[in-house]
C-alpha cells in the first residue's frame, strides 16, 4: 500500500483551490533517524534510478520540501560516477533523535520555489601556485601536490614540493576562500602563511602523510612506503552540498608489489572530515594499506577508539590546538600504530586498513581551535565519536510514493 504524506494532502488541496503546485509532486520519500542523536550535515542521495518514471529533464528540475513545514531545502545535482548527466540530486534534511520524517520531490512552478544557497562547497586545480589542487567547505580546506610540483624537486628547481601527504588550509569563515588566498599570495598583497583574519596555512606536510594519506607498511622494517605526487586529476561536483574529485597516481612500489591507485575524494557542507574512496587497479591489491596523520612535534595527545571507529591526534600549534582525525567502518579497520621516530615528519599515528573488493574507504580531516568550532580536545572527540555512529548507521531513506 501506498503511503501518502498528510503534508502533502494539506498541499494538493491548496493547489487546486488556488491553481498552483497542484500537479509539482513527483515523489514522497521517508527519511528515518535509528540513533539517538540529532542528525544534521547528512547527505541524503536520491537516484535517478530510484524515480523510473521520470524523464531525465523532469529529474533535474525537482526540489525537496519538508512535507510537513512546507520549507524547501537546498538541494544539488550531480553525476553519481565519471559519467556527464547528473543522475542523482542531494539534499541535506534535519532530524531529530529517533525522528523519522517525510520529504516531498516537486518541480517548483517558479524560481521563487528554489532556496539560494548562502553556504557552498568548492574544488579546483590551481595551475598558477604550480599545480596543487584544493577543496574546501564552510568549515574546513585542504590542498595537496601535482606532477609540476615533482618535476621541480626532482630538477632541484626552486618551489617545487614533493609529498602526497594532505594539507590543511586552517580557515576560521564559512565562505570560500581558496581562490582569494592564492591570488592575494600570488600578486603580493598577502601570504597565505599569514593570518589577516580569515585562517592561514601554517600545517607543515614535508614528507609526512599530513592528514590522511596513505602508505603502505612494512612493519618488519619499520618502513612506510608511499607514492609520489599526483599525476592526474578530474572534478565531478561542487555545489551547496558537496565537491567531488579524482587524483591518479603513477605506479610504485611497495613490499614487492606494484601498486595502482586513484583517489575519489569528496567534501560535504558542515563536514570537518573528507571521506576518502581508494582504489587499487590491477592484479595486485595490497593485503594492508595504511591512513596517516602526521604527528609533528610529538608534542600533542594520541586518542583512539578502534571499537568505535576514530583515531584523533589533538596538538599545540602556533598559539592555537589542532585536532586531526581519521574515522573509519569496522569493516575496513585492521590495527593501528603510533609510530615515533628522531627523523623530521616521519612520526605518525598510522592506521591500519583491509581493502575490500580492490578499495578502501575512510574519513580523514581537522578541527582548529582558532575557528571556533572545537575548543577542547574533548569536543573534538566527541564530534569524532558522533561521526563514526553515523556512518555506522546511516539514515534510511525509502520512496513511499511516486508519479
Amino acid at each position: 500500500m501506498k503511503k501518502i504524506a498528510l503534508g502533502f494532502l494539506i498541499a494538493t488541496i491548496l493547489g487546486s483551490l488556488f491553481g498552483c503546485q497542484s500537479d509539482s509532486k513527483r515523489a514522497t520519500m521517508s527519511i528515518k533517524n535509528n540513533l539517538d542523536l540529532e542528525r544534521t550535515f547528512e547527505t541524503i542521495i536520491v537516484k535517478k534510478s530510484d524515480l523510473p518514471s521520470l524523464s531525465d529533464e523532469d529529474f533535474t528540475r525537482l526540489q525537496v520540501r519538508d512535507a510537513n513545514s512546507g520549507q524547501v531545502l537546498v538541494s544539488q545535482f550531480v553525476a553519481e560516477g565519471s559519467g556527464a548527466n547528473d543522475d542523482v540530486i542531494l539534499f541535506q534534511p534535519v532530524l531529530e533523535p529517533k525522528e523519522e520524517k517525510e520529504y516531498e520531490l516537486f518541480v517548483p512552478v517558479s524560481h521563487d520555489d528554489i532556496p539560494q544557497p548562502t553556504r557552498k562547497t568548492y574544488s579546483r586545480f590551481v595551475p598558477e601556485r604550480t599545480d596543487d589542487y584544493a577543496w574546501e567547505n564552510d568549515r574546513v580546506a585542504f590542498r595537496t601536490y601535482g606532477p609540476e610540483a615533482q618535476r621541480m624537486i626532482e630538477e632541484s628547481i626552486q618551489g617545487g614540493t614533493l609529498s602526497s601527504g594532505m594539507d590543511c588550509w586552517l580557515k576560521k569563515v564559512d565562505y570560500p576562500i581558496i581562490n582569494s588566498w592564492y591570488r592575494k599570495h600570488l600578486d603580493g598583497t598577502n601570504s597565505y602563511h599569514k593570518d589577516s583574519g580569515e585562517g592561514l596555512d601554517n600545517f607543515h606536510v614535508g614528507k609526512s602523510r599530513g592528514c590522511g594519506g596513505i602508505g603502505i607498511w612494512d612493519p618488519d622494517l619499520d618502513l612506510l612506503s608511499t607514492s609520489r605526487n599526483f599525476t592526474k586529476w578530474s572534478t565531478f561536483a561542487e555545489g551547496p552540498i558537496r565537491t567531488k574529485f579524482r587524483l591518479d597516481y603513477a605506479p610504485w612500489t611497495a613490499n614487492m608489489q606494484t601498486i595502482n591507485e586513484y583517489k575519489v575524494i569528496s567534501l560535504d557542507l558542515g563536514n570537518n572530515l573528507s571521506r576518502y574512496e581508494i582504489v587499487f587497479e590491477g592484479q595486485e591489491t595490497p593485503g594492508s594499506v595504511t591512513a596517516g596523520l602526521t604527528l609533528h612535534e610529538k608534542d600533542g595527545y594520541v586518542a583512539t577508539d578502534p571499537e568505535t571507529g576514530w583515531f584523533s591526534y589533538w596538538q599545540p600549534h602556533g598559539d592555537s590546538e589542532l585536532g586531526m582525525g581519521i574515522v573509519v567502518e569496522n569493516k575496513y579497520y585492521d590495527s593501528y600504530t603510533e609510530h615515533l621516530v628522531d627523523e623530521a615528519d616521519l612520526s605518525h599515528l598510522l592506521v591500519h586498513l583491509k581493502p575490500i573488493n580492490g578499495k578502501i574507504i575512510y574519513y580523514a580531516g581537522f578541527g582548529w581551535k582558532e575557528s571556533g568550532q572545537f575548543n577542547t580536545e574533548e569536543e573534538w572527540i566527541q564530534y569524532l565519536t558522533e561521526f563514526s555512529l553515523r556512518i555506522s548507521s546511516p539514515l534510511e531513506m525509502m520512496i513511499i510514493d511516486s508519479k
